[in-house]
């Protein structure tokens, strides 16, 4: 069974700065993409970003393109989100996800992915 947990969230001003964490137990992950989803008050979950465990390959919403960053560090089992230039609408619960079935394609549909955290608070004032 594979265990997500992500931490950093918080208070942050807008333009600021945060940095997530998710660690990844319960499996080897070198087939897998691991996911960064949100999910802000009144609206659905949406994709943020995704990575390939193996490869390192990254897709991103348009809407954090060149704003966020996804990285993994395979020693660790641990994927970051390094978010910079933060604006209010960024506020949301952020939450990790892992897709099992493949390691090549990045999907951004939710029902893509078979494993996720319990999410983290990110709260960006204006």
């Amino acid at each position: 069974q594979v265990h997500l947990e992500e931490s950093g969230g918080g208070l942050v001003q807008a333009g600021g700065s945060l940095r997530l964490s998710c660690a990844a137990s319960g499996r080897t992950f070198s087939s897998y993409v691991l996911g960064w989803f949100r999910q802000a008050p009144g609206k659905e979950r949406e994709f943020v970003a995704g990575i390939t465990w193996s490869g390192g390959r990254t897709v991103y919403a348009d809407s954090v393109k060149g704003r966020f960053a996804i990285s993994r560090d395979k020693d660790k089992n641990m994927v970051f989100l390094q978010m910079n230039s933060l604006k209010p609408d960024d506020t949301a619960v952020y939450s990790c996800a892992a897709d099992r079935t493949n390691g090549f394609t990045i999907w951004t549909m939710t029902g893509s992915y078979d494993y996720w955290g319990q999410g983290t608070q990110v709260t960006v004032s204006s």
